[in-house]
């Protein structure tokens, strides 16, 4: 059996234009051609398919797979086994600090004080009082800051909720861009990137293109901002951060 492009598109939830990106890089060259050269897919070059989009899924570069999947001296079930590793790991990581934010935010709703062990194992190295307060003297004063804070008193846990997934689901949508590959110059990254800044307009404060830009260099400045978006995805911050800029300049 082999399969059209289009096919093989459909079954693997990908576009058409990403598997010729693949051939034309040369990480999944078609195992023939039709005799009107169109590409044909067999067997063997979906199992390679599942094998990249698994690295993909991982964050790892399309360079670095290539290299991991063209290793001679590693064989299809040690690829498998390297990959589990890798997902369930992280699947355990995520579980913990989806806990850990549960446990917070109930803290923060019936305003009980954590004691710093529990802070310290919720967070990290990351103290959310200490946090807070380096908020409030790098932009306290400010028109920005004392709207966010009018704005999230208000706020009860169900308000929370709903905007952190929201926020989530722009995180998710913005990794998938770069998990595919697009250009963070893209009109779908720089949208993604508009609705990135709406959100926090009516959320918190006046979000301008400018301050917008601002925040998304201190993503890349700032090693705890980093971390948040790169345990989503390697290589977020930087993206985030390209498509923000990319954003504000045509507004601008």
């Amino acid at each position: 059996m082999s399969y059209s492009v289009g096919q093989v598109a459909a079954f693997a939830g990908v576009t058409v234009r990403t598997l010729h990106h693949y051939d034309e890089i040369g990480l999944l060259p078609p195992g023939e051609r039709s005799h009107a050269g169109h590409r044909r897919y067999g067997e063997d070059d979906l199992d390679r398919l599942q094998q990249i989009l698994f690295y993909r899924e991982l964050g790892f570069p399309l360079d670095e797979v290539a290299a991991l999947l063209d290793d001679p001296h590693t064989d299809p079930q040690e690829h498998l086994r390297r990959q589990y590793d890798l997902l369930t790991g992280r699947i355990g990581r995520l579980q913990e600090m989806a806990a850990a934010v549960e446990h917070a935010m109930e803290a923060r709703r019936m305003k009980v004080r954590l004691t710093p062990e529990e802070k310290f194992e919720v967070f990290g190295d990351f103290d959310p009082d200490a946090h807070a307060a380096e908020a409030e003297e790098r932009w306290g004063g400010t028109d920005a800051y004392e709207e966010s804070r009018r704005r999230t008193a208000a706020y009860t846990k169900d308000d929370w909720q709903r905007l952190t997934a929201r926020f989530d689901a722009l995180h998710r949508r913005m990794a998938d861009l770069l998990a595919r590959g697009v250009p963070a110059d893209s009109e779908a990254a720089m949208e993604a990137a508009e609705e990135h800044r709406r959100f926090i307009s009516e959320a918190y404060y006046d979000c301008t293109h400018e301050r917008h830009s601002g925040l998304g260099e201190m993503y890349v400045t700032d090693g705890r901002f980093t971390a948040i978006y790169e345990a989503i995805r390697p290589g977020l911050a930087g993206y985030l951060r390209d498509a923000i800029l990319a954003n504000a300049v045509r507004h601008l």
